[in-house]
């Protein structure tokens, strides 16, 4: 796979983080609940899965975006023009 179509300005940079961190994220909670229990069971802790979904989302929204590279705009498909006789083409 190449990287020459990968944009690598600040904000998708910090984007790409999302996956890696929700998954340590949810690694180090399994892991208090295994050692700790308790109040540190997954049961409690989850919300904490959203509050670092909401840390990355702010900082990606607060990076430049200078560099940026947008991908291929995809085609737009015709808009077929206005039915100029009501009524018509409507089979009944």
């Amino acid at each position: 796979m190449s990287n020459n179509n990968r944009c690598t300005c600040r904000r998708c940079t910090t984007r790409g983080l999302m996956g890696p961190a929700i998954i340590i994220t949810v690694g180090v909670l399994f892991l208090l609940d295994q050692m700790r229990g308790g109040y540190f069971s997954f049961s409690n802790t989850w919300p904490v899965i959203l509050l670092v979904i909401g840390a990355i989302n702010l900082v990606s929204a607060l990076a430049s975006t200078e560099g940026h590279l947008s991908g291929p705009v995809p085609p737009v498909a015709p808009v077929a023009p206005p039915n100029q006789f009501p009524g018509q083409g409507q089979g009944r």
